[in-house]
């Protein structure tokens, strides 16, 4: 059996309620897969604040991230997370399916 679930990280739950909080109602995360980049798919985060009717919503203490039916086989068994690093903060997609990333690890080959 594969596993087709995504998670949210408490990390990336957290920054979506501040993210929330600064803009004065709620925002989900919109996570996508598109073809291009370095290593061959790219993930695509945006903020939104409505789901599509076809959407895989994840949600963890309040929060919620939005996946599509098509960019979900690329991304079952990932968790959707959120670090703040020396080089920056970002949303990143911890994905198992990933055989390669390029060096900024927006990029990756399957």
């Amino acid at each position: 059996m594969t596993d087709t679930t995504v998670t949210l990280s408490p990390n990336a739950a957290r920054r979506l309620h501040t993210i929330s909080e600064a803009e004065g109602h709620p925002v989900m995360l919109r996570v996508a897969v598109d073809g291009g980049g370095c290593s061959g798919f790219q993930y695509r985060f945006d903020l939104v604040d409505a789901a599509e009717a076809d959407d895989l919503r994840v949600e963890r203490d309040g929060a919620a991230a939005l996946v599509d039916v098509i960019s979900l086989a690329l991304l079952k068994g990932s968790e959707i997370d959120f670090v703040d690093e020396l080089a920056g903060a970002e949303f990143k997609v911890r994905n198992p399916n990933a055989k390669s990333s390029c060096g900024c690890g927006v990029s990756f080959s399957i």
